[in-house]
């Protein structure tokens, strides 16, 4: 029994099991990264293995009747408290039998691995995320950008039927703790309720579908006249989900950033908010290679500010650009979580917070005041690039919102039923959603292509009220700082009332106290609609 003995005091308790937590925690995020930079089966083993031992660690039904035994105590420390708190809902999704717990772990593990080495053939020819995406981007040949596209899609064959798998064993797990099912679960654990987030997820939908059918009707008719045809189809858009800003719907800044050293911007954005990543970027792996997954993470390895990695697949221009800057935020999150606290809440509040911090960093590319200060461009043709700038960086956040919509409502139906036609399902929502068509007589499991489904479960969320927060701070640091980019006070405002809190408050009352009111679409609606 991990947690000690019956009667331990709810400080021993939280000590004993944060210690036994920490340990375990911090070697399995060295093996992750190792298993994320060097995808082979070495790496894949040990990044299981460990996953495994700090699942069983999180699982002990013993150590979570101490942490509920303690909770039920009068606890008036409320540090330690929440450090109760978070304890719990770490331990409560983690509550399974071994065979069930090592199927999910083996499963996991497997797909992102099918995903850090899948590359698309395409004509016989071996291509990366970045290749797809240029030719998305770029290519005036129809039959290539279909090729293409559906080359991206080839690893939702690969995964589909073990993330169905895993869903199902997720879901089973959910239901011996009393819940419908997987997704329910996630939700109380992620500290909401599944009517107050469709509830929200509802009210984006209303405020978008308007401006976005306007935006999108707008793309399409450029799109027809390029490509010379009046049927649009998944491939005539600029990346293989239409998350992204294409060409086609905004200034491209490639010309401007594409001689510029992207960490060297990202060190600099962040410098002039007094914080320091020189450590981070010292630490962190950057460029595309064999072997290395193709996506963008920040991994804090062990909570004590200093080993901070991201891993990025960094190509000049916009694109890496902001994901370096997005990565960068999360970064800088960790860095300034006060070192004091405990183990269990030097972290981020809540992901959707971190998310906002990182999507805040990420919306600067487009900002003429970090363009001109920080990468350095041509101040006059900055001014002129500046009113199509602001109209792209409101279609991206329109565009964004879309997206997720699609995703939140896929991952509610997957853990609903896993054994459902969630081809159809996905496309049904891709048409509703982002109103785009499904290619004739497609039937794939394109929503299998998506990482995201297998390996981060019912996050995407998250992303979309990281935008609404990432406008209320924004709106907040105008207010209180006058400005953002290269504004001190604006760093000090962040370090402050977001990172050094980490996880002692809850998201909502974070929010409440560094902004002034609680979480809500205001300042979502002054930057996303036209």
């Amino acid at each position: 029994m991990i947690a000690g003995a019956h009667g331990d005091s709810p400080h021993r308790v939280a000590t004993r099991l944060e210690s036994a937590i920490e340990d375990l925690e911090v070697d399995f995020h060295r093996a992750y990264w190792d298993s994320q930079v060097a995808a082979t089966h070495e790496t894949e083993r040990r990044r299981a293995d460990l996953e495994l031992r700090l699942r069983r660690v999180k699982g002990d039904p013993a150590g979570l009747r101490a942490v509920e035994e303690a909770l039920g105590e009068e606890v008036h420390d409320p540090v330690l408290k929440r450090r109760l708190q978070v304890l719990r809902r770490s331990m409560l999704g983690n509550q399974m039998d071994e065979d069930r717990r090592r199927s999910m772990v083996e499963l996991q593990s497997q797909v992102e691995s099918d995903f850090a080495a899948h590359r698309a053939e395409v004509n016989g020819v071996r291509m990366s995320d970045n290749d797809i995406e240029e030719v998305l981007r770029s290519s005036q040949d129809p039959e290539q950008r279909r090729l293409a596209w559906e080359g991206s899609k080839g690893v939702g064959r690969v995964v589909a039927d073990r993330v169905r798998e895993l869903a199902r064993i997720r879901n089973a797990a959910a239901r011996d703790l009393g819940y419908a099912d997987y997704y329910h679960l996630s939700l109380e654990l992620q500290e909401f309720t599944e009517e107050w987030l469709f509830g929200v997820m509802a009210d984006v939908e209303k405020l978008t579908d308007e401006p976005f059918r306007r935006w999108k009707s707008s793309l399409d008719q450029r799109l027809r006249f390029r490509f010379g045809t009046s049927n649009l189809f998944p491939w005539h858009y600029a990346d293989p989900f239409f998350q992204q800003l294409p060409p086609d719907g905004r200034v491209t800044l490639d010309s401007l950033l594409a001689d510029r050293d992207v960490a060297e911007l990202a060190a600099a954005t962040f410098a002039a908010w007094g914080i320091d990543l020189s450590g981070v970027i010292a630490q962190s792996d950057l460029y595309p290679r064999e072997g290395k997954s193709q996506h963008a993470f920040c991994l804090d390895v062990d909570r004590s500010g200093r080993d901070v990695r991201i891993l990025a697949n960094v190509v000049p221009g916009e694109r890496w650009t902001e994901v370096m800057l997005h990565e960068s935020g999360h970064a800088a999150y960790d860095v300034g979580v006060d070192r004091r606290l405990p183990y269990m809440l030097r972290r981020p509040t809540h992901i959707f917070v971190t998310e906002a911090i990182a999507i805040l960093s990420g919306r600067l590319v487009r900002d003429p005041t970090w363009l001109t200060q920080v990468a350095d461009a041509d101040e006059t043709e900055v001014d002129v690039l500046a009113p199509a700038l602001e109209t792209a960086t409101r279609a991206q956040v329109l565009q964004f919102a879309r997206w997720t919509l699609v995703m939140v409502h896929f991952e509610r139906q997957l853990y609903l039923d896993p054994e459902a036609d969630l081809d159809e399902t996905w496309w049904d929502l891709v048409e509703r959603f982002q109103m785009v068509e499904r290619p004739p007589s497609r039937r794939a499991p394109d929503w299998a292509a998506k990482i995201h489904v297998a390996v981060a479960p019912v996050y995407y969320q998250n992303y979309l009220l990281g935008e609404m927060l990432a406008s209320q701070l924004r709106e907040t640091c105008t207010r209180e700082c006058n400005g953002l980019v290269g504004n001190r006070d604006a760093g000090d405002l962040l370090v402050k009332r977001v990172f050094q809190p980490g996880g002692l408050l809850r998201w909502d009352s974070l929010i409440e106290e560094a902004t002034g009111h609680p979480l809500s679409a205001e300042a979502f609606a002054a930057d996303a609609v036209f």
